[in-house]
């Protein structure tokens, strides 16, 4: 790790810093702060998704819905208005609403091999983007003059990396030049997510193989066809098994990459002195 200990990382001029885990447990929200309150430079990869790597995606499907409209798509074809995505740090909606939910087309369903397809292009993305930070790290430096950075990473960072391989290229681009950091969640975090993602249910990413043995068994035990599927209630069916899948792969990249710090700890951060004696504890207590 680039830091050996808490004293080396309390005495360090530069501070590089990788957050990582569940969605929800303030990723953003620390970083956030540290950039308004201690002049961090903030790079976070989900951003960096959306604009660089699947802006184009994003904002083609934007079209594609507008085209349906007679009104909208003699303008598009004539280059009279202009349709743009809006994605910000805090705002992600332009790139969940593409990834969007398989099953019924009259309830905003997709159908799952486009659905597969646009989860193939988030996982090829997200690995891009995660690998950038080290681009980023040094423009941060080099152009801008911050001499702290944080990157803020996805949810799904663990399902597009392998935590046991210790030639992993997105960990070893993030382990050089970072600290990885991972905001453990209690089980009780885990069922708050689960409520929270019931009343407002949003597009994930999942790995592969894990979404399709969950679409057929959720078909298995429905009996339903791919368009009777109600979209939202497949995710809701596959929110809390993906966030089971994910902990032991979180923990292994803890172990084996980084340090950890109780989600409760992070939530108790009030300022940037309170995040480096974080910091400062997990790297004792590793």
């Amino acid at each position: 790790m680039i830091y050996a200990d808490a004293d080396e990382w309390r005495d360090a001029t530069r501070k590089r810093v990788t957050l990582f885990g569940m969605s929800g447990l303030g990723k953003t929200r620390l970083a956030a702060m540290l950039r308004d309150e201690a002049g961090w430079f903030h790079y976070s990869v989900d951003f960096r998704i959306g604009t660089r790597y699947m802006g184009e995606h994003i904002v083609d499907n934007f079209k594609r819905e507008a085209m349906r409209n007679p009104f909208l798509r003699e303008l598009l074809r004539t280059d009279s208005i202009y349709i743009a995505s809006n994605i910000s740090f805090q705002n992600l909606a332009p790139l969940s609403t593409y990834l969007g939910k398989p099953g019924d087309p009259d309830k905003g369903g997709i159908p799952f091999d486009e659905y597969l397809r646009r989860q193939r292009q988030h996982r090829a993305a997200e690995i891009a983007a995660s690998r950038d930070t080290t681009v980023f790290l040094e423009k941060a430096r080099g152009i801008y003059g911050y001499q702290h950075f944080i990157c803020d990473t996805s949810g799904s960072l663990c399902e597009v990396v392998d935590p046991h391989d210790p030639a992993d290229p997105v960990l070893t681009d993030l382990a050089r030049a970072t600290l990885p950091v991972w905001i453990r969640g209690t089980e009780d975090h885990v069922d708050e997510l689960c409520r929270r993602f019931d009343r407002a249910p949003k597009p994930m990413y999942y790995p592969e193989d894990f979404l399709t043995a969950l679409w057929t068994e959720y078909r298995r035990e429905t009996g339903l066809a791919e368009t009777g599927i109600d979209p939202d209630a497949f995710i809701r069916h596959g929110f809390r098994a993906l966030m089971t899948h994910r902990l032991p792969r979180y923990e292994a990249m803890a172990r084996n990459w980084g340090v950890t710090v109780e989600a409760t700890d992070a939530a108790s951060v009030r300022d940037p002195a309170d995040f480096d004696a974080m910091i400062a504890r997990g790297l004792a207590n590793r």
